[in-house]
């Protein structure tokens, strides 16, 4: 060690100056402390004193304000979202979330942005990209679920002292055009239900016209949650997407989802936490009777599958009881608009029909967003429980609405509640 070193050492834990042997300044700044326990300390050198007193006090500067990123892996952009997507965000999201953050990691992101440095990336590298992710044909949609993704990977660096910034948030992210949604006329509604009547499941597709219930809502609904004697559902619970894994240890070369041994390793649904979410259903008579005549279908299909039946009480299931596959429900919405001869629509499209049904009806909005599952910070206290007397009332407006059966509408809306 230097004599000079020796001479301008401070007690430990403070920054130190001294001239090496190489004829350079350098100057020793204590950040913190290792992952191990050991000091942090950072090492600058400069050709003149003055220019290491300088670069020393600049170094200070930024630990005291927490803006130099911690010590360890220098990080690649690629390597740090791998790592996210892998070991911190797993048990932290949801499982839909989740879906989301690897898909935009995987196909977008660490392919088009994984070799900048983590903190070298700038947030005119992120719109470029955006715009590059546009021209190679991604809807802009998938360019901001992209920009979301980063925000949040990034965002968690910063968290973990990995970043002293999140340029994701400075970046501008691609811009949305709303898109207008068109909800069915009643005539196209009728087109629907007429072929939806010569399906294996009428009642899946009829409340989803007339109740505006989400595809996940339906296809989790359970026996325990449906009420035919008060004409209720109770929704508490939807169905997620199913996830494969390989039963042979991948030597069947497909990927998991078509392994003949394939073993599912995601749960079939998952309980609704929210209030909204968490809410009771009208039934018209139409689909009480739709949904009787559903039981008594279902119960010889138990018969005729006889072992191989699964009793797991979903109302809308497989011939051997399991879950529908929200993919499999997908398709069979497309076909059916297809045979009805409607226009082509989303699935979710449905619940906007309904919803306007709803609004058209004058029903009170609460209600309404109540039936719908809607939820905002500014109705949040607008939101109160829902007697059977009330939801009786507006399953009758339903089902004179679409089915003909007559139904006064009130002149005036109600008052909404305060």
């Amino acid at each position: 060690m230097a004599d000079n070193e020796k001479r301008t050492r401070r007690p430990n834990g403070t920054s130190s100056i001294y001239k090496g042997a190489d004829g350079k300044w350098h100057g020793r700044v204590t950040i913190g402390v290792k992952d191990d326990g050991t000091p942090d300390r950072r090492h600058v050198e400069r050709k003149t004193q003055a220019e290491v007193i300088k670069a020393v006090r600049e170094l200070e500067k930024k630990r005291d304000a927490g803006a130099v990123p911690k010590a360890g892996q220098k990080w690649t952009v690629g390597k740090w979202l791998t790592h996210w997507i892998k070991e911190i965000v797993p048990g932290a999201v949801g499982e839909n979330t989740y879906d989301g953050y690897e898909v935009a990691v995987r196909v977008h992101l660490v392919p088009g942005l994984g070799a900048h440095r983590l903190e070298k990336l700038e947030p005119e590298h992120l719109e470029r990209f955006y715009k590059k992710m546009q021209a190679n044909g991604s809807a802009a949609g998938t360019a901001h679920q992209a920009h979301r993704t980063v925000r949040v990977a990034l965002g968690e660096a910063v968290r973990r002292g990995h970043l002293t910034r999140n340029v994701a948030t400075i970046a501008k992210a691609p811009r949305l055009e709303e898109e207008e949604i068109e909800p069915y006329s009643v005539g196209e509604v009728q087109e629907i239900l007429l072929e939806v009547g010569r399906r294996r499941h009428p009642a899946r597709w009829v409340i989803a016209l007339a109740l505006g219930l989400r595809q996940g809502e339906v296809l989790g609904m359970k026996w325990s949650d449906v009420d035919l004697e008060l004409g209720v559902i109770r929704l508490r619970r939807g169905r997620l997407r199913p996830k494969y894994a390989h039963g042979c240890g991948g030597d069947c070369g497909r990927k998991a989802g078509y392994c003949r041994q394939r073993v599912q390793i995601r749960r079939e649904t998952k309980d609704t936490k929210s209030r909204a979410g968490r809410r009771p259903i009208p039934l018209p008579d139409e689909l009480i009777k739709l949904f009787r005549k559903h039981r008594e279908d279902q119960t010889r299909e138990q018969a005729d599958a006889r072992q191989l039946w699964v009793d797991k009480d979903y109302v809308f299931a497989s011939p051997t009881g399991e879950p529908l596959n929200p993919n499999t429900d997908y398709h069979e919405w497309k076909d059916i608009l297809s045979v009805a001869g409607v226009r082509e629509a989303r699935l979710h499209d449905a619940r906007h029909t309904a919803g306007t049904v709803l609004l058209l009806l004058k029903v009170p909005e609460r209600i309404v967003m109540a039936i719908m599952g809607w939820s905002s910070a500014s109705m949040a206290k607008r939101y109160q429980h829902v007697t059977d007397p009330m939801l009786q009332e507006v399953a009758d407006k339903i089902g004179g609405l679409l089915w003909g059966r007559p139904a006064e509408a009130p002149d005036e809306a109600p008052e909404k509640a305060d």
